[in-house]
């Protein structure tokens, strides 16, 4: 019986800290994935112009120090409100939670949010929004800022990769609108991870 329960909580050990852990290959995964959706003209948001000459995006050096497991703060009674964007289109969006973590010797925070909308579809309802913008914005990435995908977490802390940071499209086609990162998530340090700028 003993041997049982030490195998089980090895098991949930393996499953619980694992997740906390940086994982290389899953950077190259999401790289690879990338690419391959902006190469084919279905899924890509390039123009005509762009599609025909594109070989990959640019990114940072994959950076273990990019890997940061945030302290999670579950924020409860927030409004929803309609997230500034770079278009036309606003979408309802709602401050999940926030996540607080050290960078570079600095004391950070970030503001998670949840689209409303999408939230209510099977597929996305654990789905959370994390746009950001650093110092490397406007220089070697996009000037407005990134965006990370992220899960709700059961716990208290919540695994943030930067090497997972995408631009929006609207980095790619004017045609696109696309939510503005909120200056409460404009981070004063450089995060060299992620995508870089498509065009000089």
């Amino acid at each position: 019986m003993r041997a049982v329960l030490t195998l089980v909580l090895l098991a949930l050990c393996t499953f619980g800290f694992g997740q906390e852990k940086f994982d290389v290959t899953a950077v190259q995964k999401f790289q690879k994935e990338l690419n391959t959706e902006y190469a084919d003209a279905k899924t890509s948001p390039l123009n005509t112009e762009d599609l025909a000459k594109f070989k990959s995006l640019d990114f940072y050096p994959i950076n273990e120090k990019a890997f940061v497991v945030a302290k999670f703060i579950r924020t409860k009674d927030e409004k929803p409100f309609k997230m500034p964007a770079s278009g036309s289109i606003k979408q309802i969006y709602v401050k999940y939670g926030e996540a607080h973590f050290v960078m570079d010797g600095k004391e950070l925070k970030l503001n998670i949010y949840r689209n409303i909308e999408l939230s209510k579809r099977e597929e996305y309802k654990d789905h959370l929004f994390l746009p950001f913008s650093d110092l490397t914005s406007g220089k070697e990435s996009y000037i407005g800022g990134k965006y990370i995908d992220l899960k709700i977490p059961a716990g208290n802390t919540i695994v943030i990769d930067f090497n997972l940071s995408y631009n929006p499209y609207c980095a790619y086609s004017h045609n696109y609108s696309c939510p503005k990162v909120p200056l409460e998530n404009d981070l004063a340090i450089e995060i060299k991870a992620g995508v870089k700028k498509f065009h000089n």
